[in-house]
């Protein structure tokens, strides 16, 4: 599957930007299932600043691949701005690469909760040796339309982290 045409555009620019940066990029996904690391590998070329992507969908994947602290989970859940933050930072610690993204959310249909809706999703981004920059948002839609909104929203974040 071929990512949409907004998403497509996302990626080519953050492309070009990689490149001119000379920089290398490295995921860490939870509820978007490795689809930022599908579409940056997407396009030809793409292995010259894509380094490595994990896909850490439980809380002992998060602690073992990431290092995001079992205090972190239990204060502040998977889905926050704490342990996106975390899972940002590991993987820049367990990586080659240069800057990095990471998501963690809930896509429904279900596990939602008053405070944490279907559709929240927290993301970081960071350099490194710099403080990582988180956001919280809350997607409209199912399931695979919250999937897509997240990978843009990474790749976006992505984008203005390298023009700063």
């Amino acid at each position: 599957m071929m990512p949409d045409d907004n998403t497509q555009t996302l990626n080519e620019g953050l492309a070009q930007a990689m490149l001119v940066n000379r920089h290398l990029l490295v995921t860490a996904e939870s509820c978007t299932g490795g689809g930022i690391a599908h579409a940056l590998t997407s396009l030809a070329g793409s292995s010259k600043w894509f380094e490595r992507g994990f896909v850490t969908y439980s809380n002992a994947s998060k602690q073992d691949l990431l290092q995001v602290s079992l205090d972190t989970l239990n204060r502040h859940g998977a889905v926050s701005e704490e342990c996106a933050a975390e899972m940002v930072v590991g993987a820049l610690v367990n990586s080659l690469a240069d800057i990095a993204v990471s998501v963690t959310g809930i896509a429904g249909p279900d596990g939602g909760s008053d405070d944490k809706p279907v559709g929240t999703v927290c993301f970081g981004w960071a350099r490194r040796e710099q403080q990582p920059l988180t956001a919280r948002t809350i997607f409209p839609g199912d399931r695979e339309q919250v999937r897509e909104q997240s990978i843009q929203m990474a790749l976006q974040g992505l984008l203005d982290l390298l023009r700063a």
